[in-house]
């Protein structure tokens, strides 16, 4: 079986050998970048299954690099920075990027994130749904043909508008969506109302979570946006 590859940029030294051990111990392929424009080049040259990409490289800030591969490929890209401010992440995920991490973080932290970027990637590429054309998390199954949603095989009850919120957050599990990308997939282009947002998410909470309160299924990233788990969390 052809081992994944992926592309390591940071410039830290010490930083790539240890992601590189890990990655390889995992039987990844690994390819690092110490630059901007290297990264781009490798990127192009080697056709990476997923990128992670640190933000403070010597050449270039990382949000250019990650501009410029989201001209010509939407490989999956992890931006890996100590930088934790939340509309630094806001922008980077909107600009295209599948997740971010923040430093420190733990080894099976970072595998779980890979895995599920990759998951995530494959499922787009067949339409956006799993084998068989139904989605599962646990207790939570989607049935697309049915249109059809069950939490442990009990019928959930849903308003078209919250329907459209679960599909889109399911189509891409595992990934946070920004406020601004979900209001605009669901009420159009010029909608910006995050209370709306808020209440119907909320709504969706009460109908498919066992406490709501501490949710199991559509979790919150605070000042950024949404998720919904993709099943292996």
């Amino acid at each position: 079986m052809r081992k994944e590859k992926i592309l390591i940029i940071e410039d830290e030294q010490n930083i790539v050998s240890f992601l590189t051990t890990i990655l390889a111990a995992n039987d990844y392929q690994v390819l690092s970048a110490f630059n901007g424009k290297e990264a781009i080049s490798i990127a192009a040259s080697h056709a990476p299954d997923l990128i992670l990409l640190d933000l403070g490289l010597p050449d270039m800030d990382g949000a250019l690099v990650l501009q410029q591969v989201r001209e010509w490929t939407d490989t999956p890209l992890i931006v890996v920075s100590a930088r934790q401010d939340e509309q630094e992440k806001v922008r980077l995920l909107d600009m295209g990027a599948n997740d971010y991490m923040t430093k420190p973080f733990g080894n099976s932290e970072l595998l779980a994130r890979i895995r599920t970027a990759l998951r995530q990637h494959t499922r787009l590429k067949n339409g956006g749904a799993q084998p068989g054309n139904v989605f599962t998390a646990n207790l939570l199954r989607i049935d697309y043909t049915r249109r059809l949603i069950t939490i442990d095989n009990q019928p959930v009850h849903l308003t078209p508008i919250e329907y459209k919120l679960v599909i889109l957050l399911a189509k891409y599990a595992g990934m946070v969506l920004t406020h601004d990308y979900i209001l605009h997939e669901i009420w159009g282009p010029y909608a910006s109302d995050n209370q709306l947002l808020r209440v119907n998410m909320a709504n969706i909470r009460r109908k498919i979570e066992p406490n709501p309160a501490d949710p199991q299924y559509l979790l919150t990233e605070v000042g950024v946006g949404y998720r919904l788990i993709d099943g292996t969390e």
